[in-house]
C-alpha cells in the first residue's frame, strides 16, 4: 500500500451535522448573541459548500416543539430553516423533538449506513442541542468536531445564576475540546477536510495542567 493509499484509508469519514439552523434563532424569541449570528450562519453556508465539494454527507436537523410551546412550532415562520441552509443541498433531514439528534430519530441508523465515524457539528445552540449531541456522540464511539464560529449561544439567567452568551460559548468550547470534541474554526475545518486529515482534541489532564501552569505564571 502506498503512502497515499494509507492516508486515504485512515482519513476521517465525516458527516457535517447542521443542527437547528432555524429562523427562531434569528427572528424569533431565542436570538443568538454570540458569536455574531450573521457570521455564524455565513460560516454554516461555507461549511456546507465545502462539504458538498469534498463529498462529505450533510445531515440537516430541524427541531420541533410540542403543540402549544412558545418556540419551534411546526409550520410557523420561526420553525423554518434559515435561508442559508434551506437554499443549499443536503443529503438527509431529520426532525427531532429532544436536544440530542439521536433521541427518537433515525439519525444513528443513517450515519451507520453511510459508514460515518466523525461528526462535524455546526448550528445551535452551543449549550443545548449541540452539547447534548456532542456528549452522546462521543459516548457512542464517534469522533466529534465542533466549528466554534459556525455555532452560537444565547444568554441565561435563572435561580442558579447568570451567564452571558459569550461566557457560555467560550466555556463550553474549552470543555468540549478537553475531552469530547475537537474545536476548530470553519477555515480550519475546511482545510482538514480538503487534506483528508483528522482534527485533534486535547485531554482532561493536559487541559488542567495548562490552566494551572497559566495561573502560576
Amino acid at each position: 500500500m502506498s503512502a497515499n493509499d494509507a492516508s486515504k484509508a485512515t482519513a476521517p469519514k465525516r458527516a457535517l451535522v447542521v443542527i437547528d439552523a432555524q429562523n427562531e434563532y434569528f427572528s424569533g424569541q431565542l436570538l443568538i448573541e454570540y458569536p455574531d449570528p450573521q457570521h455564524s450562519i455565513n460560516n454554516i453556508g461555507l461549511a456546507m459548500d465545502a462539504a458538498r465539494a469534498a463529498g462529505v454527507p450533510v445531515l440537516v436537523i430541524q427541531h420541533t416543539s410540542p403543540a402549544g410551546a412558545p418556540v419551534f412550532q411546526k409550520g410557523e415562520p420561526a420553525w423554518e430553516l434559515h435561508d442559508a441552509v434551506k437554499n443549499r443541498q443536503h443529503d438527509y433531514r431529520v426532525e427531532k423533538t429532544m436536544p440530542s439528534i439521536f433521541a427518537g430519530t433515525d439519525a444513528a441508523a443513517w450515519l451507520k449506513q453511510k459508514g460515518i465515524d466523525t461528526l462535524s457539528i455546526v448550528g445551535y445552540m452551543t449549550q443545548n442541542c449541540n452539547a447534548s449531541t456532542i456528549y452522546q456522540a462521543m459516548h457512542d464511539g464517534y469522533k466529534v468536531e465542533m466549528l466554534s464560529d459556525a455555532t452560537g449561544a444565547v444568554p441565561y439567567a435563572n435561580t442558579a445564576g447568570s451567564a452571558t452568551a459569550e461566557e457560555i460559548h467560550r466555556v463550553l468550547s474549552v470543555i468540549f475540546h478537553s475531552n469530547f470534541a475537537a474545536v476548530t474554526s470553519t477555515a480550519g475545518w475546511i482545510a482538514a477536510v480538503n487534506a483528508g486529515e483528522a482534527l485533534a482534541k486535547d485531554n482532561v489532564l493536559a487541559s488542567n495542567k495548562a490552566a494551572r501552569n497559566s495561573s502560576r505564571a
